[in-house]
């Protein structure tokens, strides 16, 4: 058994300097809970002048990743650059040389899964990524550990706080996308370029990594059908509440339907009853459901230096007290079969309820036009809402449909945005059924 655990920090940016903290102002704690004592042995960054508002030994600190690559003493290595290169060659060659990981790389996980935990089957070392998903909120072992008896049924994300502020804003205060972005922008919660957040590519990235774990077999996040919220309007938010009850949330959606299995990131319209739709502002949520244990939820901060440290801290924790014991990376942290083939569903094949709104002249009978078509192509409706006469005497016709084929409904509208009197291309929004 080994007295001391020795990591290797790569990062020293927001989350790594939280990381330092944790470290620094609960040792005592972590040490106990670890069962052994953990050092920082060397930290590797690009850039020291910058301020961190913390006091790192100098001793501790390199320019050069083979200082910590080519240190037999350290164990662990944590890997908090981000994106997939050089990231992914550091931790491939670290596991190489018989090093544990613990990562907080939503992209580089989602993207080479394969190439990861193949990996570190065969160099028998372990990888953790608990702050990879949701940030503070333990999802991960959850999924991995908590719920491991249960064959997952689904698993209902909200797993991007940028674009939950926005919609709440949007949704509370009645102000359009653009200004809910700069307001997010204004307060930190949206990045400058905000396009991974608002297009649904973040959210994506971490439902392929969820999926993973609760299939045991990787799921490429390019196979994910993937919409973002940069088309909402406050109108369509606004009628979906007050007149059938729903709030909007970007969602991402996993369900299991034994020969395949859908997974997508969309908006999508949430009833108000549901948890799901509780849960604004930047916080993250998870709502997961198996076949033994029922349904569960996850919620709480999904981004945040101090909430991302802390799993990346309690990655750490667990990972050393198996290293302490001789075991860690002789049974594999997540189930991975490299052969497992898990077929996605296309989106015009899934079945769903709908929102759809068309934007039309206030003349008798185009809503039985209307209502022809979707049933000739087998969309059904279950309810129907039209405003009064305008004064341009163009009026919005929203409907709610029963459950019906995307692909048919897509076909059903391509045919009404052809009508003369139809003024402008109609929005759908999928429903949580």
């Amino acid at each position: 058994m080994k007295k001391i655990i020795n990591l290797g920090l790569i990062g020293l940016g927001t989350v790594g300097t939280g990381v330092v903290k944790i470290l620094r102002d609960n040792l005592s704690l972590i040490e106990k809970k670890a069962g052994t004592k953990v050092r920082i042995k060397k930290i590797c960054d690009k850039d020291f002048k910058s301020s961190r508002k913390i006091k790192v030994d100098k001793k501790l600190l390199t320019g050069d990743i083979a200082e910590i690559l080519n240190d037999p003493e350290i164990d662990i290595v944590i890997e908090l650059i981000g994106g997939e290169e050089p990231a992914r060659r550091i931790i491939l060659e670290a596991m190489k040389r018989g090093k544990h990981i613990v990562t907080a790389n939503k992209s580089l996980l989602s993207k080479h899964w394969d190439d990861i935990f193949s990996s570190a089957k065969q160099n028998k070392v372990a990888v953790y990524f608990e702050a990879s998903v949701a940030g503070g909120v333990p999802v991960i072992q959850s999924l991995n550990e908590g719920l491991a008896a249960n064959r997952i049924k689904s698993i209902l994300g909200i797993l991007n706080g940028t674009t939950n502020y926005i919609l709440t804003k949007m949704t509370k205060e009645g102000i359009n996308f653009k200004d809910a972005l700069k307001e997010a922008q204004k307060k930190g919660f949206a990045e400058a370029n905000p396009e991974l957040d608002i297009e649904g590519i973040d959210a994506a990235q971490k439902i392929a990594i969820l999926s993973s774990i609760a299939f045991g077999a990787w799921i490429n996040p390019g196979e994910i059908f993937c919409e973002g919220i940069t088309a909402i309007t406050k109108e369509d938010i606004k009628y979906a509440r007050e007149e059938f009850g729903y709030i909007l949330k970007l969602l991402a959606t996993v369900k299991n339907t034994d020969r395949e299995i859908e997974v997508r990131v969309h908006p999508t319209l949430v009833p108000v009853e549901h948890l799901l739709a509780s849960v604004e502002d930047e916080f993250n949520a998870i709502y997961i459901s198996g076949d033994a244990v029922g349904e569960t939820m996850f919620y709480g901060k999904g981004a945040g230096q101090m909430t991302a440290a802390s799993a990346v801290v309690s990655d750490i924790i667990y990972l050393s007290r198996n290293v302490y014991n001789g075991i860690a990376g002789k049974v594999p942290y997540v189930t991975y079969q490299r052969d497992k083939k898990v077929r996605i569903k296309q989106i015009d094949k899934i079945e769903t309820k709908y929102y759809i709104r068309f934007s039309t002249i206030d003349r008798p009978g185009v809503l039985s036009k209307i209502s022809g078509i979707l049933g000739e192509n087998n969309v059904s409706i279950a309810s129907c809402y039209q405003k009064e006469r305008a004064v341009s005497r163009e009026v919005p016709i929203i409907m709610i449909t029963h459950k019906a084929k995307e692909g048919d409904l897509q076909k059903a509208l391509r045919q009404i945005n052809q009508l003369s009197v139809v003024r402008a291309k109609s929005k759908f929004i999928r429903i949580l059924d």
